[in-house]
Formats: structure tokens, C-alpha cells, sequence
């Protein structure tokens, strides 16, 4: 092209339109992709600026996966705590419905003791819920005691001096020992003895038997041959020390009312009633919560407060005799099948909290879920389900202290309301544990939050400094179009001109 000369107003014409074609390239590139900066060429600032601001914008965005994933993964845990606690309620209903149950089973006997029976015949309970290793009797029989004591001296008791006492311990029907004492202001009352230095055998019994009245001691003494006799003033079963004496002292001067430490021996002996026998069953401390006996219309119920059975012994044909026959009296299936349903709760309480995962995370499991915030990693969150001391645990029955039950653990409504405190200390913990995982969720939906809106603060700050305003550079464009076409309609009068000198040769 250096071969051929072109006219100066040629030349300048060429250049005008090689520079507007330039610009309607760059003015076309900025409409074609809506930036203003395509390169650093461009502007270097901006161009650089905006690409660390989209960097950093991108480098956030990688961590929104990791927050959404983490808000799921809680709201799993969530999930599996919100049936937890479900679980929970439904194990605690059970054992209310076991609290409340009360058919335990009953049998009832007919008493069909001999007319003089041996005194030794008992009627003996084992199984139920009756704890191993004991003898449970009680005795079909009832009987009075007398202790006899030794000859009173017929010179009487001399109690004149102030310092004279006669006291002893006494115990009836197996009851604690109670003190009696009697000293030289009881015989020296008016009217209380003729003699105060020979106190008979009479005299004595009287001031006995009021000391025994004032000390509820359910014993008489009465003067037999000469002598004192201690008799207790009811029936009771003849296996207990009806009537004893224990701690005998006095500090008489002459005389000896006789009295020694010893036990009674039993006088009267009779078959017990149905009465006698409900009243004797139900006040055995033994046998208390575990058995329960009533009248049916002149038999013996008794009930087994037991879900395993129990057995008597002390039958022979079906009738309480004695004997050595045997019957067994079911116990409470109710209670039973509710320890089963318990049980079923409890695994299925396990299950749960080992289903609750999340993209192989399981806060219930003991897992530990840690997001980070920001691009540096400098700003993290470790979740992990802890129990009240913070220490880091999972949520299963044997953290939470929920044992598995036998029947027999429900016999006793007194185990049951245990049970049901420790539900209850389950429940909290585990509503304790979901409002601690309620609470890092809003942190981790909040910062989900904050990234999202920085990202955009990002992109619009870096949008900012390189798009192009489209209205601009369509109006640029449209005055370059316009441009080009005068700068062709130039050239072309140039053009003419030099063919004007080429005419002047024609």
C-alpha cells in the first residue's frame, strides 16, 4: 500500500473513518456485553477492583452449600428430638395407664380349721412380688399368753422406804417393751394399800394393772394360788412372743413379788376368723404393697398386687387349712403387657435418634457439625449435642437413663411414680437439648442470611465499576453511525477531486 500516494484529504478522510470505525468496535463491545470494562486495557483499576470483589464473592458463595447442608442437618436433629420428645410423652403415659391400673387378681379361700387346731398351722405367701430368700407366714391361728410368775412371799412387799421401786419391761404381742415402774409414792397414795410395809399380792396386781392401763399395755395381772399372774387381754398369732418380761429390778427391803424376766406361754389357743385373718394380713409390715386380703361374703380374698404370680401354701382340697396344699394366684397381665409397650417405646426411641441424619451427620449419634462463616476459615460453629454439664453426648436411652423394664418393676406404685420422675428428667434433657440446637440454628440461618446479602453487596459493587449504561453507548453508537456516514460522503467529494484533474487529460 506504501506504493500508492493518496491526496491529503484523502488521507485525513481515511483516518477519521478508521478512528470512528475503532470506536463503533468498542461502543458495539460494550452493548454486546453490558460492560464498560472488558479488560484490565479498559481500566486497570476498576477492572482489578471488581475482579477481587467477584472473587471474594464467589470464595463466600462456595460456603452457602456448606450452611445449607449444616441447616438441614440440624433440622434432622430437630426432627428426630421433636419424636424423641414424643416418644418420651408416650413411655410416660404407659406408666401413668400402669399407675392407674388396679386389676390385680384375686382368689378367694374358705377357713376350715379343726375345732382344736395345733397353733402352729400358718398360711404361707412366696413369689408375686415378694422379695427372695424370706419366709412370709402368717399364722391361722391365735392364741392369749400368761406368764406365771413365782411365789409371792406372804410377809407382802416392802415398799415403805421413799427409795424402794419395782420395775420391769413388758412386751405383748411382739409389741416394743414398755417400762412399768412402781415406787414408794404408789403405795403410800390414800386408799392405795393397807399396809405400806406388807404389800399383798392383790394390792400389788391392782397398782400393776393401772400402770399397765396408763401405759396401753393390752395385759392383766391377777393374783393365781397366791401368786402373780401376767396375762395378755387379746388373741394374736401364736408364732409371737405374746407376753415377756425383760429388765426385772427392785430395791425392796423385805419380800419378793415373784415377778422374773421370762416369756409367756400360750393358753386358749382357736382357730383366727376371716376377719381376724384380713386384719393379721393386711398389718404385716412384710407383706405390705405386696398382698391385700379382704372379706367375700365369709372367704378369704386375697390379692395378688404382684404381674408375676404368687403362691400360697397352707390349703388342702382348695381350703385354707393348715395344710400343705398349694394354690397359685395369677398376677396383674395389664401391668405386664404395659412393660412390654414400654420396652417397644424405648427401642423405638433408639431408632430414632440413630435415623436422624443428614448427608451422614447425626447430631443424635454424638456426631460434631462444624460450619465454617467466612473465606478465611476464621469464623467457624462446632455443633454437638452435650448434655446440662456441657459435656459432649449422644441422645439415646442409656444417656438418658432409661432403663429397660421387667414386669415386676411396675408391681409396686411407688417404683412406678420413680419411673416416671426419671421420664420426666428425660423429657427435660431432651427439650433442653432441642432448644440448644433451636437456638445455633437461627445462628446459622442468620449468617446464611448476612452471606447471602454480602455476596450481593459484592456483585453490585463490582458490577457498579464495569457495566456499561446501555442508554450511553446506544447514543454514542447511533452519533458514530452518523459520524461514519459524513466522514464516507467526505472522502467521496475528496475522491472527486482528483477525478476532476483526470477529466482535464481527457
Amino acid at each position: 500500500m506504501s506504493d500508492v500516494t493518496l491526496s491529503k484529504a484523502v488521507r485525513s478522510n481515511l483516518l477519521h473513518l478508521q478512528n470512528t470505525a475503532k470506536m463503533m468496535d468498542s461502543t458495539q463491545e460494550r452493548l454486546a456485553t453490558g460492560k464498560k470494562v472488558n479488560s484490565a486495557l479498559d481500566n486497570p483499576t476498576n477492572f482489578f477492583t471488581a475482579a477481587s470483589l467477584s472473587g471474594r464473592a464467589a470464595d463466600i458463595g462456595t460456603l452457602l452449600d456448606a450452611m445449607s447442608n449444616g441447616i438441614r442437618t440440624i433440622e434432622a436433629a430437630d426432627n428426630g428430638l421433636t419424636s424423641i420428645t414424643k416418644a418420651i410423652e408416650s413411655m410416660q403415659s404407659t406408666l401413668r395407664q400402669a399407675r392407674q391400673d388396679n386389676s390385680f387378681k384375686t382368689e378367694s379361700y374358705t377357713l376350715n380349721m379343726a375345732d382344736t387346731p395345733a397353733g402352729t398351722e400358718v398360711l404361707n405367701f412366696a413369689g408375686g412380688a415378694l422379695p427372695d430368700g424370706t419366709d412370709y407366714d402368717v399364722d391361722l391361728t391365735a392364741s392369749r399368753s400368761e406368764l406365771a410368775a413365782g411365789a409371792f412371799t406372804p410377809a407382802g412387799v416392802d415398799l415403805s422406804d421413799p427409795g424402794d421401786t419395782i420395775g420391769f419391761d413388758i412386751a405383748v404381742h411382739g409389741g416394743d417393751p414398755v417400762s412399768i415402774s412402781i415406787t414408794n409414792a404408789d403405795i403410800t397414795s390414800p386408799g392405795a394399800v393397807a399396809d405400806p410395809t406388807a404389800v399383798t399380792a392383790d394390792e400389788i396386781a391392782a397398782i400393776i394393772n393401772a400402770k399397765l392401763d396408763n401405759a396401753g399395755v393390752a395385759a392383766t395381772a391377777t393374783v393365781n394360788g397366791g401368786d402373780l399372774v401376767l396375762t395378755t387381754d387379746d388373741f394374736a398369732g401364736s408364732s409371737s412372743s405374746a407376753i415377756e418380761i425383760s429388765n426385772y429390778a427392785e430395791t425392796t427391803t423385805a419380800g419378793t413379788t415373784g415377778i422374773a424376766d421370762g416369756t409367756g406361754t400360750a393358753i386358749g389357743t382357736r382357730a383366727r376368723t376371716v376377719d381376724d385373718m384380713v386384719t393379721a394380713i393386711n398389718a404385716n409390715a412384710d407383706l405390705d404393697g405386696f398382698v391385700r386380703a379382704s372379706n367375700d361374703n365369709g372367704k378369704l380374698r386375697i390379692e395378688n398386687r404382684s404381674t408375676t404370680d404368687m403362691t400360697l401354701t397352707g390349703l388342702t382340697n382348695g381350703e385354707i387349712t393348715g395344710g400343705i396344699g398349694q394354690s397359685d394366684i395369677e398376677g396383674n397381665d395389664v401391668r405386664a403387657s404395659l412393660a412390654r409397650q414400654f420396652n417397644e417405646l424405648r427401642t423405638e426411641l433408639d431408632r430414632l435418634s440413630e435415623d436422624a441424619s443428614f448427608n451422614g451427620v447425626n447430631l443424635l449419634r454424638g456426631d460434631q457439625l462444624k460450619i465454617v462463616f467466612n473465606e478465611s476459615g476464621t469464623s467457624t460453629i462446632e455443633i454437638q449435642a452435650k448434655n446440662s454439664k456441657g459435656e459432649a453426648r449422644a441422645i439415646n436411652v442409656a444417656n438418658l437413663g432409661l432403663l429397660e423394664l421387667n414386669a415386676e418393676d411396675l408391681d409396686l406404685n411407688t417404683d412406678i411414680d420413680g419411673l416416671l420422675s426419671n421420664l420426666q428428667n428425660a423429657l427435660n434433657e431432651v427439650r433442653a437439648q432441642a432448644s440448644d440446637l433451636g437456638s445455633t440454628l437461627s445462628v446459622v440461618q442468620n449468617r446464611e442470611d448476612f452471606t447471602k446479602r454480602m455476596i450481593n453487596t459484592l456483585e453490585t459493587g463490582a458490577a457498579n465499576l464495569t457495566l456499561a449504561d446501555t442508554n450511553e453507548e446506544s447514543a454514542n453508537l447511533l452519533a458514530l453511525q452518523t459520524r461514519q456516514q459524513l466522514s464516507q460522503t467526505a472522502l467521496s467529494l475528496a475522491s472527486q477531486a482528483d477525478q476532476a484533474v483526470l477529466r482535464l487529460f481527457g
